[in-house]
This record gives C-alpha cells, structure tokens and sequence, in this order.
C-alpha cells in the first residue's frame, strides 16, 4: 500500500516542464485548475446573491448597474483565481515578472488593440457611458445594448442583427446614447403644403394628428414650425416628444399616414416640384448672301 502512494506521489510531483528554475509539476497543475474553477463557481454564486438583494431593494437599481457590478466582481475573482492557480503551480513573483515581461513585448507589437480594448471595456463598467440595455445609434441603424465584454460590445439592431464592436469605438467615438439620463426624445416631421393653404388650419391639423397619437407626450407639448417659403411649397415642421426612443421610426411613420389621411379631409394638398420653364425667342436674322460680282 504504501508502495502505491509512493508511486503516486512520484506521478503527482514528477515536474513536466521548469520555467526558470522553478518545476512545474502534475499535482501543481491540477490544483491550480482546481482554484481557478472554484473561483469561477464563487463568482457565479456572488453575483447572483448581488443581483437579487439589488432587484429587491425599493430603490430600484438600473439592471445596467447590475450588469457593472457582477462583470466588476466576475473580472476580479478571475485575476484572483489565475493569481492562486498560478502560485499553486510554483509560479513566484519573480517568474510571474518575466512572464508579464514576455508579454509586454508581445503587447508592444500586436497585442495593442487588443489591450486598448480591454482597457476600454473597464471604463465602460466603471463610468457607464453605455450599459446593457441602452438604446443607442450606430451607423444609420438603432440598436440596444445586449453586453459588455472584455474585448468587444454586442449590440442588437430593430432588424435582430447582433453587431460586435470593438470597445475603444464607445470610448474614442461620439456616441448618441437615448437612454442615458431623460429617455425622452424630440421627434421632427417636416411636412410641405401648396401655396395658398390656411396655414392656421394646417397648424391645428398637425396638432390634432400628434395629440391623437398615444405614444406622444402631452409634456412637453406638440409644436408646429412655419419653417420657410420653399420652392414649390410652405414647409412646417411638427415637432413632438416621446419617451419610448425605441419606437421612434415607427411613430414617425404613423404621425405621416395621419397627416396624409388628415389634408385629404379637409383638402390641404401638399404639392410634388414644380418648375416654371420660360422661353425667349430671339427675332429672325435675316442671312444675307453675298451676291456674286458681275463680271
């Protein structure tokens, strides 16, 4: 038997490997595997408890704040894991600073974004300029926030496509966030009528239409714009608020039947580009041929 837990023993501490001149051996490695699952098991169950005693204080916290905390508190028992596991294998710090220095080098010639992303993946959970479930703009499209990673962002268009951004792109770029804040946004609807309209009655019925819609708020209230004389129409602009962002195309289009449906009506007819074509005859030159000299 106990020729048996010798062998053991002899497997377990046989080194594989040497980093300098400390050996790296089985049952180093297995427990320090052992540690770094533990840490993930604890993180798991340290970021539920934090994420139920939040949702039931009565002061309700963000789930974007949520989000934060538990990514903080998932970064940190990762660092703490790798740095028992590592100790647990018979990495010193002396080692560990050769190690890093390795890494640093690599850093220095490709690892650049990587680590810029990184870095701007903390500032994001830190100072939240973007947290889960923001609705945000990105190129021409609307999307929402879906998560924060170590590396990259992933954000879901109104079309469900999932779109991964780097995340030094929230961090170096301007970023229109509508839901940081007041979630209240002002929507414009320019719309052009004929010359010769009432324009008090187009006023009154670009009111009637956005106060009839229930997606717009009454406070702030509805306004309408005689913005200019145009070309071929006068051009007003209604102007309404709303605190959904994310319907804003929607109620944008509704707010357009509405108004179409409303001039029909009461004839107020928006007119298509006209042009007026003037033409300038010139009077008739007479062309006179040279007559041939007699001879």
């Amino acid at each position: 038997m106990s020729a048996n837990l010798e062998s053991i023993f002899k497997v377990i501490n046989y080194p594989i490997f040497h980093i300098g001149d400390t050996a790296v051996t089985i049952g180093g490695v297995g427990v320090g595997i052992i540690i770094f699952i533990g840490a993930l098991i604890v993180s798991s169950i340290t970021q539920k408890i934090i994420s139920i005693r939040l949702k039931k204080r009565r002061r309700k916290v963000s789930s974007s704040v949520i989000y934060s905390l538990n990514r903080i508190v998932h970064y940190t028992f990762v660092v703490l894991g790798v740095f028992l596991a590592a100790q647990c294998v018979g990495l010193n710090f002396s080692t560990l600073a050769v190690t890093f220095g390795f890494l640093s080098v690599g850093i220095g010639f490709g690892l650049q974004n990587v680590t810029s992303n990184f870095i701007s993946g903390l500032i994001l959970l830190f100072e939240r300029p973007v947290g889960v479930g923001d609705l945000i703009k990105h190129g021409d499209s609307i999307a929402e926030v879906k998560s924060i990673n170590m590396r990259s962002t992933s954000i879901r268009t109104f079309d469900n496509v999932t779109v991964i951004v780097p995340n030094s792109k929230f961090i170096e770029n301007d970023v229109l966030n509508w839901s940081i804040e007041d979630p209240r946004i002002r929507i414009h609807c320019p719309v052009g009528v004929a010359y010769g309209s009432d324009v008090e009655l187009v006023r009154q019925t670009l009111l009637d239409v956005a106060e009839a819609n229930p997606d717009v708020l009454n406070d702030p209230k509805p306004e309408v714009r005689f913005l200019e004389f145009g070309d071929s129409s006068l051009n007003f602009d209604l102007l309404v608020w709303t605190g959904t962002p994310e319907k804003q195309r929607i109620l944008r289009s509704d707010i357009n039947f509405k108004i179409d449906a409303a001039f029909r009506e009461k004839d107020i007819r928006i007119p298509f580009p006209q042009r007026d074509l003037h033409l300038q005859m010139t009077p008739a030159i007479e062309v006179l041929q040279p007559k041939s000299s007699k001879e």
